[in-house]
């Protein structure tokens, strides 16, 4: 028997609250290697030796302020972006299966992560448009270019100077990263969390203490870069492009000038830190939806 529409609601809606919560604890659990994760990816002129050179550069020249540089479009946009996320999640999961009460397959699991991912792109991109080209202000100043001292001035330029394509700038370049990016993030949890609820708890997940949920959710965010961290540089290379792309095949075009560029460690520059951050942020992330939303649940029975 299917679910009440109330209920269904109900459910989506507690995702989505969940999904804002456990983002803030993202931000604050992951944020510190945001900037290094970036200029490694499209720093073109070996500035950088690696993730800690960055990171004590970034440090040394812009203070430790240089690190949350950009901040301020995630900080701001966190909140909607996750919510946005985990309520499309939940909603894909519900659609296969008719029931928020029905346990999916993996392969639905996956699914509704991929179509999450492509309903989050609508939010993801613009916030993600704007840190990139944040992030990559170091000397700007001395050579000339705009400085902008944050995420309003900044859409507001990309506007002025290139219409609607200024804040959508990178849209299908993003997409094209959050299809597998989230069915590898919900995939890797889902995976762990059901084989921690077979060792702990006689396979009732609802069981778990927040240590094995936290695991489980840093597999998750292993997961999503392992899938998808080289179309991750292509999306931070096009998104910091002098202007906007006019045509569908930037993606393809980036790929190619990366690897004539750097080959295929291009496509991997920053990769260790995006994976170190990843753990506890969504190892956070996710203990803290999980746990969010059956409180949630238990009030609303």
């Amino acid at each position: 028997m299917s679910e009440a529409p109330e209920a269904l609601v109900l459910d989506e809606l507690s995702a989505g609250n969940s999904g804002s919560g456990g983002g803030w604890k993202d931000f604050v659990a992951g944020s510190l290697a945001g900037a290094a994760q970036v200029r490694m990816q499209v720093e073109k002129t070996g500035m950088f030796k690696g993730p800690v050179d960055c990171l004590l550069k970034t440090v040394k020249n812009e203070g430790i302020l240089g690190l949350y540089k950009g901040m301020a479009s995630p900080l701001v946009g966190i909140a909607a972006v996750n919510s946005l996320l985990f309520w499309a999640y939940s909603y894909g999961k519900t659609l296969q299966t008719g029931s928020p009460n029905i346990t999916p397959t993996m392969g639905q699991i996956a699914l509704a992560g991929a179509g999450a991912g492509v309903v989050n792109s609508v939010l993801a991109s613009p916030v993600e448009l704007l840190k990139v080209r944040l992030q990559v202000q170091y000397n700007a100043a001395a050579r000339g270019a705009e400085v902008f001292r944050g995420p309003i001035p900044l859409a507001r330029h990309l506007v002025q100077q290139f219409g609607a394509r200024g804040i959508a700038w990178g849209f299908w370049a993003t997409v094209a990263r959050e299809i597998p990016a989230y069915a590898a993030f919900y995939s890797g949890f889902e995976f762990a969390k059901r084989r921690f609820a077979d060792l702990l708890t006689d396979g009732d997940a609802s069981k778990l203490s927040p240590l094995p949920l936290m695991l489980s959710g840093s597999l998750g965010g292993v997961s999503y870069w392992v899938a998808c961290y080289p179309l991750d540089v292509i999306k931070s290379r096009v998104q910091n492009s002098s202007a906007p792309p006019r045509r569908m095949g930037y993606i393809a075009e980036t790929a190619k000038n990366i690897m004539a560029e750097q080959g295929v460690k291009g496509f991997f520059r920053g990769f260790s830190p995006s994976v170190i951050r990843s753990i506890p942020a969504a190892g956070v992330t996710f203990a803290t939806y999980e746990l969010v939303m059956r409180a949630l649940n238990s009030n609303l029975m």
